[in-house]
């Protein structure tokens, strides 16, 4: 088996090509989709926000400002250093997703673990199911299985936050703007041969799944009581904000 044949089929896929009847076959593949699945809804049910605010602060940054726990609350509670950890734990707990994916099942795995990932961090089954909105999950999922959509998706991103500094109004507009990207670029995926067809509904879903969890920042952003981000605090070479 080659790295790209790894890559596309994963071990169990690989075996079954190989050859295995009808019944092995069902209960190797569904046992892989559903193996990927609570893989990665767990590995996306460790929440960096928290851990960092207990460990670090002795607090839960679910009971500080606007009791989200993901990075862009860290950033504003304790400032960017906290931030960059989270940033860092929530990305790599996607790629640990996207691993397992891809050893089990290839890109289908990868998908299922990685979309779970990002629903594990929403809805964490070791916090009481009250996460964060999964965008830092989003955005590496997306990088990892469609690159090519994700720098379309970043530059949009970008644009809109330093545009207008709203973290949520630069994820919103990311979002909607995804399944198009994914959708425009799926053709150079398939001449490289690292494209699922089935990957359309997971776009669409993941999509729906960040806009739904930013409603309320829609509503504030409609009413203009939504927070910006002091860029050149955030930017600037002392860290302001970063508690101790």
């Amino acid at each position: 088996m080659t790295f790209f044949d790894f890559i596309d089929d994963g071990f169990i896929g690989h075996y079954l090509i190989g050859g295995a009847d009808t019944v092995t076959f069902m209960i190797l593949y569904v046992g892989g989709f559903i193996v990927s699945m609570i893989a990665g809804y767990l590995l996306g049910s460790i929440n960096s926000a928290i851990i960092i605010s207990k460990v670090k602060y002795g607090t839960d940054i679910r009971s500080s400002g606007s009791g989200n726990a993901g990075m862009t609350n860290v950033l504003r509670t304790y400032g960017k250093g906290s931030a960059g950890l989270t940033l860092l734990g929530d990305a790599g707990k996607t790629v640990a997703a996207y691993l397992v994916g891809t050893a089990i099942l290839g890109i289908p795995g990868a998908y299922f673990s990685c979309f779970m990932c990002v629903v594990g961090h929403i809805f964490p089954v070791f916090y009481k199911f009250h996460g964060g909105k999964g965008i830092v999950c989003a955005g590496m999922m997306i990088l990892l299985l469609n690159p090519f959509a994700f720098l379309i998706i970043f530059a949009v991103f970008l644009i809109v936050f330093f545009g207008f500094k709203y973290v949520s109004l630069a994820s919103i507009m990311a979002a909607m703007i995804y399944p198009l990207a994914h959708r425009a670029t799926m053709g150079i995926g398939f001449m490289l041969g690292r494209f699922w067809m089935p990957s359309m509904t997971f776009a669409v879903m993941l999509a729906v799944l960040v806009l739904w969890r930013h409603y309320p920042n829609m509503k504030r952003l409609f009413n203009r009581t939504e927070s910006k981000i002091d860029i050149k605090k955030v930017f600037g070479k002392k860290s302001g904000g970063e508690k101790k």
